[in-house]
């Protein structure tokens, strides 16, 4: 465990750290989606197209992993609406949970953690998984979000409206121009790469700090009180029943012949094990769902996830190889 702790305890003290400072006010809010901007527009999405270019293509498109995953997203998806649907909580608020249960925190979190952890083999599984969530899951959630409007549209124009708003994600795009690297034998001139390789370094600390950033603002913009009961269920969900999920599921496609190795299975079970995505808050916000709900049940997966994720990690026998 203590090689294991040595790598999540500096992840997750960047975190706090970003919360501290924004509670504090030493980081204004003003200046939050700044660094949130930074971080998506130039420095993950460099470090996204340096492991792409570093990763062969088969593996950061894997057939066997995508199946897996998309089948336990979807899953995870409809139990939770089915859980937690009822008088208190409407299909909006249900899809929104459902979209924290089942989306975990793979850009700004996921994807430098597990390369710590897993060294430079674990990046391509993970790629995959982020792509599968900005492509489907989101999707999926948004447009059961907007299932209720009463033209009868509401939900293929709101999964229209989220893979436009996914396409124009820099994310995809530098995966996929990584991708052609990776395929073509091309690299970037010197002076272009070093430049590169100077905002993908920047982009773990920046964006680990900026999570924990965006949670306290979060809070602060919450437009309801919400009883524990409402939230809690749906941080369990995502940090236990999900990584089980993958795991259950991913083990039984082995055994029915899939390719999918227990290194990728691996990965994938401590994928489903990190805390929710962080800027879920902020579509809750733009769609008038129940943010202070979306935003309590992401920062007690995220508090819980230190815990929960470094347990998990030791239990795989993970052995810190970053």
């Amino acid at each position: 465990m203590t090689a294991v702790l040595a790598i999540t305890v500096p992840f997750f003290a960047l975190v706090l750290a970003g919360y501290l400072a924004a509670q504090r006010r030493l980081l204004p809010e003003a200046a939050i989606p700044g660094l949130n901007a930074f971080v998506l527009y130039f420095a993950l999405p460099c470090m996204l197209f340096r492991f792409g270019a570093g990763t062969p293509i088969l593996d950061l498109l894997n057939p066997a992993v995508l199946a897996v995953w998309v089948l336990c997203a979807l899953l995870v998806v409809f139990v939770t609406i089915a859980f937690t649907l009822g008088p208190a909580v409407h299909l909006k608020d249900a899809a929104f949970g459902a979209l924290v249960a089942a989306f975990p925190n793979t850009g700004f979190m996921g994807v430098p953690l597990l390369a710590a952890l897993m060294g430079p083999a674990g990046v391509g599984p993970m790629i995959t998984l982020l792509l599968a969530d900005l492509f489907v899951t989101s999707s999926l959630c948004i447009a059961l979000a907007q299932a209720h409007d009463a033209s009868g549209h509401g939900a293929r124009d709101a999964a229209l409206k989220t893979l436009r708003g996914t396409l124009a994600n820099p994310l995809p795009w530098a995966i996929a121009a990584g991708a052609l690297f990776s395929v073509a034998g091309l690299a970037l001139p010197g002076p272009i790469d070093a430049v590169v390789k100077m905002l993908a370094d920047a982009a773990t600390p920046v964006a680990l700090f900026t999570i924990g950033a965006v949670l306290w603002r979060a809070g602060q913009h919450a437009h309801t009180r919400t009883p524990p009961g409402r939230y809690l269920p749906v941080a369990a969900i995502k940090l236990f029943l999900h990584p089980l999920l993958v795991f259950a599921v991913g083990a039984a496609a082995v055994r029915l012949g899939a390719p999918l190795s227990a290194f990728q299975l691996a990965v994938m079970t401590l994928a489903a094990a990190l805390p929710s995505a962080s800027n879920v808050s902020l579509l809750a916000e733009r769609y008038g769902a129940d943010n202070g709900r979306v935003a309590r049940i992401i920062l007690a997966s995220t508090a819980a996830a230190f815990v929960s994720f470094t347990l998990l990690a030791t239990l795989l026998g993970v052995q810190a190889r970053g």
